[in-house]
C-alpha cells in the first residue's frame, strides 16, 4: 500500500460561504476529490470551529456522508472548539476524538436577532417607514415591532432546523431522540462531559487518533498522511499588515 494515504482535512473558523479561515467551495471540492482518488483510504478531519450557518454545515455533513459511500472511514478530531455547526459536521464521523481541553456540543439553533427601535425613534423625533407589500415582508426590520404571528413564523423555522440537528446527532451517535433532546439545550460540554454523555468516543491526541486510524481501522501501520488546509490568498496590503503584526508580536515577546 505504498501509494495509499490518509487525507487530513482541516476545518477552521466560522462555517459560512467564505472568510479568512474558511471556504465552503474549497472544502467541498477537497472532499469530492479525495472521494474520487482510489489511493485515498480514509479521512482524518480536524475541526476547530464555533459553528456558523446551518446551510453550509449541512452541506459539509452531506458531503462527508457521500464520501462514506465508498466504504472508507472518517475520523474526526475536535480541536479547541467544535461547537454547534462544528459538532454537526462531526456527526458524520465513524469515530470522534477530542483534546482533553476541547469545548464541544452547543447543540441548538439561533435564527436571528431583531431590534425594535420604534420607541427610541419616536423619542428622538425620527420617522422611519419601509414601503412593502405582504404583511410579513418587513418582518424583523428595526422600524416595526415584531408581531406574535411573525414570532411564531421565526420560531417554527428555528424548531425545524433544531429537529434536523437533533436527528443528525441521534443517528450519528446512536442515541435515542429523547436522550439527544436532553443533551441538546445549547450548552457547551467539556471533552470528558461529552465522552460520558456519548457525544464523542475518545479523549486523546491528534497523533494517537492518526495511529489508531492507520493501525486499528485500516490495518496499515505507517501509512502516509497528506494534509489539506485552506489558505486564503492575501492581497499585498493584507500581507504587509500580517508581517507588521508578526514583527510587533516578536518585539513584544522579546521585551
Amino acid at each position: 500500500y505504498k501509494h495509499d494515504y490518509i487525507g487530513a482535512v482541516f476545518i477552521s473558523g466560522t462555517i459560512q460561504e467564505a472568510n479568512s479561515e474558511y471556504n465552503q467551495a474549497w472544502l467541498l471540492d477537497t472532499i469530492s476529490s479525495l472521494k474520487k482518488d482510489d489511493s485515498n483510504t480514509a479521512l482524518a478531519v480536524y475541526i476547530n470551529s464555533p459553528g456558523g450557518a446551518v446551510y453550509q454545515a449541512d452541506e459539509v455533513y452531506l458531503a462527508l456522508q457521500d464520501y462514506k459511500t465508498t466504504g472508507r472511514p472518517i475520523y474526526v478530531y475536535q480541536g479547541p472548539m467544535a461547537a454547534s455547526g462544528g459538532y454537526y459536521i462531526s456527526c458524520a464521523a465513524n469515530q470522534i476524538y477530542a483534546n482533553r481541553n476541547t469545548l464541544t456540543g452547543c447543540i441548538g439553533v439561533i435564527m436571528g436577532t431583531t431590534y425594535d427601535l420604534t420607541e427610541l425613534f419616536e423619542n428622538l423625533g425620527i420617522k422611519s417607514e419601509t414601503v412593502h407589500s405582504g404583511k410579513n415582508k418587513n418582518m424583523m426590520n428595526y422600524n416595526e415591532p415584531l408581531t406574535d404571528e411573525q414570532r411564531e413564523i421565526m420560531q417554527s423555522m428555528c424548531d425545524e432546523c433544531y429537529a434536523q440537528f437533533v436527528n443528525i446527532v441521534a443517528k450519528g451517535r446512536h442515541l435515542s431522540i429523547e436522550k439527544t433532546e436532553e443533551l441538546s439545550d445549547g450548552r457547551l460540554y467539556t471533552a470528558n462531559q461529552a465522552l460520558s454523555n456519548g457525544l464523542i468516543d475518545h479523549v486523546d491526541s491528534w497523533e494517537n487518533m492518526l495511529r489508531d486510524l492507520a493501525e486499528n481501522e485500516l490495518e496499515k501501520p505507517g501509512i502516509k498522511v497528506k494534509y489539506y488546509k485552506y489558505q486564503k490568498k492575501q492581497t499585498f496590503v493584507e500581507s504587509m499588515i500580517s508581517k507588521a503584526n508578526e514583527l510587533s508580536t516578536a518585539k513584544a515577546a522579546a521585551t
